[in-house]
């Protein structure tokens, strides 16, 4: 899990600024308003937050990052270190916020890129079921793994997605937190693994709500998908959907889930029927537009350098669910 380069140059900023420019931005800036939190209403997010536990990070950092995972009922996190200092610092500034006692977190084992997969959720509004687990496909199944002839051999995931079990109101659902392996855009096999791996998570899933033992037929798989374009034409956009997952069109007009804004890495899906018919909106907030806004204006060539360091090189990806 290699860190970002660190950025070479000093840049203090101050954290309350920062947050009430956050919080303006949501609040007044044209197609980025985030609902606030309602009894009948679920909150869910999806968040790569960039070598989370690597980089070194500061207090003020885990500030902002609490900021805006504090708007949420619950955020799936990606690329969670094996070190969990990173989660431990977002944690801390979680407590000492309204009802910020009734944060949890709930994370995997680390396994490809000394990653983990977490949970952070509102206690307070969420509560965690019984079943918490990790997907493995058994080795006498990958041979169905196949997105078309052409398809590679699946032999298994580089992180198993990690899956939970919640209810929120009269919402009872599995989520399922994923992290596809990258590699390359260049090398041909390594889209080919990437796509395995998302067709197998949308199989998985199908298989799962039809089954007369799921846990629940309600199933939202989030997370980041190394996904370029949210569209017919793309890959592993085909792969995701190919068993019946549903992206729903963003409620925002802000563009891609990185930096340049250019791509949808990260996705929030479903299957048409209930689910699909409690969601309200999906968006994606560009905390880019909002933060560090005097480094952008005197040092625009350093601007993501930092972001992508100190806060994250993915944008966060949201939901909301009506559960009254």
């Amino acid at each position: 899990m290699p860190p970002f380069p660190k950025p070479s140059f000093d840049y203090a900023y101050h954290v309350g600024a920062q947050i009430s420019a956050l919080r303006a931005y949501r609040d007044t800036k044209p197609g980025r308003a985030i609902p606030a939190k309602n009894p009948n209403r679920l909150l869910v997010a999806s968040w790569n937050i960039a070598n989370l536990g690597v980089q070194e990070r500061r207090e003020g950092d885990y500030r902002v990052l609490a900021e805006m995972i504090s708007w949420f009922d619950l955020v799936a996190v990606q690329e969670v270190n094996d070190d969990l200092s990173g989660l431990r610092g977002i944690m801390a500034q979680l407590a000492p916020m309204p009802g910020g006692g009734a944060w949890r977190a709930l994370f995997s084992d680390e396994a490809g890129n000394n990653e983990r997969l977490a949970y952070l959720y509102d206690a307070s509004k969420v509560s965690l079921r019984e079943k918490v687990g990790e997907i493995a496909i058994p080795p006498a199944e990958h041979r169905h793994i196949r997105v078309d002839a052409d398809s590679p051999e699946f032999r298994g995931f580089d992180r198993n997605p990690y899956l939970a079990a919640f209810v929120c109101g009269n919402f009872d659902f599995v989520i399922v937190n994923v992290h596809v392996f990258f590699g390359s855009d260049a090398a041909p096999g390594d889209i080919a693994r990437r796509r395995n791996e998302t067709y197998a998570v949308g199989r998985w899933a199908d298989l799962r709500r039809q089954s007369d033992y799921a846990y629940s037929p309600e199933v939202i798989v989030v997370g980041d998908f190394n996904m370029p374009q949210a569209e017919w034409g793309d890959p592993i956009y085909a792969a995701l959907v190919a068993r019946g997952l549903y992206i729903p069109p963003h409620s925002t007009g802000v563009g891609g889930t990185n930096l340049k804004g250019d791509k949808h890495y990260d996705q929030i899906a479903f299957f048409p029927g209930p689910t699909a018919d409690r969601n309200t909106q999906v968006g994606v907030f560009d905390f880019d537009g909002a933060l560090f806004a005097y480094l952008w204006e005197t040092r625009p060539d350093d601007f993501a350098t930092y972001m992508r360091y100190y806060i994250s090189d993915h944008r966060l990806l949201w939901a909301e669910f009506d559960v009254g």
